[in-house]
C-alpha cells in the first residue's frame, strides 16, 4: 500500500466518522457505529468502508442498508473535500472485530475469576 493510499484511507474514515457525527439524518444510522478500517484500491476508484456496530444480526443489517442508502451522500461529500481527481465509490462492509475483542476479554476475565 502507498502513502497516498494510506493516506486516503485515513481521510475517508475520519471523514465518514465525521459525517456520521453530525450531517447524515438516516435513523438507522444513528446508534453506536465505528468505522474500523478502510481499504482503497491501488487505482483509488473503490474503497471498502468496514463498519462495526453492536446489536443483532438484524439491526446490523438495518446499518449497513442505511449506509447502502446514504453512499452517494457520503461520495459527494468526500468529493467536495478531497482533492483529488477521482473520488472512490464507496462498499460497506460488516467488521465484528469489537465483539470478537469484548468476548476475548470476557473469557479472560472468567479464566481469571475460575483460577484464583
Amino acid at each position: 500500500m502507498t502513502r497516498r493510499t494510506e493516506r486516503i484511507n485515513r481521510f475517508i474514515r475520519r471523514e465518514i466518522t465525521e459525517l456520521l457525527q453530525r450531517q447524515v439524518n438516516d435513523p438507522r444510522l444513528s446508534g453506536f457505529i465505528s468505522v474500523t478500517k478502510v481499504e482503497t484500491s491501488s487505482d483509488l476508484r473503490h474503497s471498502k468502508v468496514f463498519i462495526s456496530t453492536l446489536g443483532n444480526e438484524a439491526e446490523k443489517e438495518e446499518v449497513l442498508a442505511g449506509f447502502t442508502a446514504a453512499s452517494g451522500f457520503f461520495r459527494g461529500e468526500l468529493a467536495s473535500r478531497l482533492r483529488s481527481r477521482h473520488v472512490p465509490e464507496l462498499s460497506f462492509y460488516p467488521d465484528d472485530s469489537i465483539e470478537r475483542g469484548a468476548r476475548v476479554l470476557e473469557l479472560i476475565e472468567q479464566g481469571k475469576a475460575n483460577s484464583g
